[in-house]
């Protein structure tokens, strides 16, 4: 392995965002470091993988002719990179200037690292969640009481710290460590591959950092609209269940999923009073979230969009 950093971003019908997300790593890449750059473009239709062709910037186009799943190409990457680090990125992040840097200082500063995440902020430049812990009893029953942000999220603060989990959209990997636990897992298409992905880095042995030091814009594309928001909501919910089946015994999955269902059925009663908040989409999270393999979800929009693909002339 001869170099030091693999950047490795994931593209679904992105063009500009990806664009941006190269123009920051070619912007804030820290000098002396060997890096390379690699983008799987996930079947877009929009024209991304020759547009990153064009753009002048030096990048490996890893071009799918099917959609498929984010862990599942997050883990194609880190099999095809070559860099001791790989830093798994999202289309829609933008590295912050010293963020790589900090990411690697933070690294290099313990082998026993197989994992570190950047502070990610909205579009606006404002901090957001990004690291908590482990998903469980505990922290089930603080997002009942309303005490998630006090109990659970680890992100935040000035200094670097050790979490349960953090967001991939910004997360620099040490590659052997992934190679060790069998990188992502694909059977989760996207949401909770990367808190299973943390788990078993533990479980293994290793640590897992968030540096708020090292800082991305992660861009705010989330909908509010409750009808283009579903399909989100059960992936969402189908991504937890997954986690819990995988991890946890059957007592503790179905106190999750009740205190989760009273958390949001808690949600609708507040919205119901106060106006302008859509009480439908709490209501539909308590409904997932009892039975999260109900409904369409991300993973059947993929999978439509593939059959269109092919029949088409």
């Amino acid at each position: 392995m001869d170099l030091e950093i693999s950047y490795c971003v994931v593209n679904t019908d992105g063009r500009d965002l990806l664009l941006a997300c190269l123009d920051a790593i070619a912007r804030t890449h820290p000098p002396g470091v060997s890096h390379e750059t690699l983008v799987l473009d996930n079947c877009s239709g929009d024209g991304s993988a020759a547009a990153v062709e064009k753009s002048g910037h030096d990048a490996r186009v890893i071009a799918l002719d099917r959609r498929r799943g984010k862990a599942e190409n997050d883990s194609r990457l880190l099999r095809a990179a070559r860099g001791r680090y790989c830093l798994l990125l999202n289309e829609d992040s933008e590295l912050c200037e010293g963020a790589t840097a900090a990411l690697l200082a933070a690294m290099d500063a313990d082998p026993g690292v197989g994992a570190a995440a950047a502070q990610l902020l909205t579009t606006g430049g404002e901090p957001k969640p990004c690291a908590w812990r482990l998903p469980g009893i505990a922290t089930a029953l603080a997002g009942a009481l309303f005490l998630y942000r006090f109990l659970t999220v680890q992100s935040g603060g000035a200094h670097t710290r050790a979490v349960g989990w953090a967001q991939s959209s910004a997360m620099l990997v040490r590659s052997e460590a992934a190679a060790r636990v069998g990188y992502l897992d694909p059977d989760f298409f996207v949401y909770s591959d990367d808190t299973d992905f943390c788990k078993r880095l533990h479980d293994a042995g290793w640590r897992v950092l968030h540096v708020p030091s090292a800082r991305a814009v992660h861009h705010d594309q989330l909908t509010t609209d409750f009808g283009r928001a579903q399909r989100r909501i059960v992936e969402f919910h189908r991504g937890r269940d997954r986690y819990m089946r995988k991890h946890a015994s059957a007592p503790e999955r179905l106190a999750v999923r009740l205190l989760g269902a009273w958390f949001y059925l808690v949600l609708a009663l507040v919205a119901a009073a106060a106006p302008g908040h859509d009480v439908r989409r709490y209501l539909f999270h308590a409904r997932q979230e009892l039975s999260p393999l109900r409904c369409e979800g991300i993973r059947e929009a993929a999978e439509e969009y593939n059959r269109r693909s092919r029949i088409a002339p």
